[in-house]
């Protein structure tokens, strides 16, 4: 069975082929409804709040003539107790496929060990594919072209700044890897890339280059992309004084952002916190895409579904 929880689940014709059919729905959709999904259930279990990915997932299931229902851990038997291994054989009967928004990237994976059905990630603290996905498909409709995001992406720089631990920040340096990227972090020593996903990487056998410095002018210059993430991510409400202290130096401002190239993208998957990990004038700037990013979270996501349903038919 075919899944979708990190970003190299894909090869690379499969990810030219997704690209493609995200162009194509984007371009085609006032059209009317793909049938894709037609006559198919999507579950989408959420154990994590959400805007982009809930709405984003439930318009792009329908747009594909499926049907969607949304479950949370406090409704279902899973806040009980009950195993994930007999909540992923027994949705496997009722649901055609399963996205899920959860915590440990582990949770996912033994959904999919169980399921007899696609299973999608639309979060963990590890890794978050689907926003990568369509990242990398509004950094190549800005540079290049969308359906061929090697040729678009290849020799780019992209400085990611803040919490480079986060999960945002590990998708890109497997993203970096994927596309020939040139990825520089920036945050707090404390905040860098942690040892469960170097483990991750070399289970996955990816050798991926990436700098990682705490001079944030450092890793913004010559960047062809400027990125940056909240500060504190749900579960880590805790520690927001320490977290919001430490990272200071690395907001995105006019100034910093002043030391990328003059036609750099700044990029950030929302929600935004002004005055924190950027300023109000950064995003009110004409160099920022974050809303062509949330909408082509639609559009490429759409295409992750067709993609897994057509494989998983076969």
């Amino acid at each position: 069975m075919k899944h979708f929880l990190k970003e190299n689940d894909f090869s690379n014709d499969e990810i030219l082929e997704v690209f493609d059919r995200a162009a194509h729905l984007k371009q085609n959709r006032k059209q009317g409804l793909a049938n894709d999904l037609a006559g198919q259930t999507w579950g989408l279990l959420f154990y994590k709040n959400s805007t982009r990915t809930r709405v984003s997932f439930e318009v792009g299931i329908n747009e594909l003539g499926g049907k969607s229902l949304v479950l949370d851990q406090k409704t279902t038997q899973i806040g009980r107790g009950e195993s994930i291994h007999d909540t992923a054989q027994v949705l496997s009967r009722y649901l055609h496929g399963l996205v899920i928004r959860t915590f440990g990237h582990e949770i996912i994976e033994e959904f999919a060990d169980h399921a007899n059905i696609p299973v999608v990630n639309a979060l963990t603290d590890l890794l978050h594919p689907c926003q990568i996905y369509a990242d990398c498909f509004s950094i190549a409709e800005k540079l290049g072209d969308s359906r061929d995001p090697f040729a678009s992406l290849a020799g780019k720089k992209l400085t990611f700044l803040g919490d480079t631990s986060c999960n945002m920040a590990n998708s890109w340096i497997m993203a970096g890897k994927l596309f020939d990227m040139k990825v520089s972090l920036a945050g707090p020593q404390d905040f860098a890339p942690k040892p469960d996903f170097h483990d991750l990487l070399n289970n996955e056998g990816m050798d991926c280059d990436f700098q990682f410095t705490s001079d944030p002018n450092e890793a913004v210059t010559g960047a062809d992309i400027v990125y940056t993430d909240v500060w504190v991510s749900m579960g880590s409400e805790e520690e927001e004084e320490s977290r919001i202290e430490s990272m200071k130096p690395f907001a995105v401002t006019s100034e910093l952002l002043s030391q990328a190239k003059p036609e750099a993208l700044f990029m950030h998957c929302m929600p935004t916190h002004p005055g924190l990990e950027v300023s109000q004038e950064v995003l009110d700037s004409s160099q920022t895409i974050i809303f062509d990013q949330a909408e082509n979270r639609l559009h490429v996501q759409k295409a992750i579904l067709a993609k897994l349903a057509s494989d998983s038919a076969t």
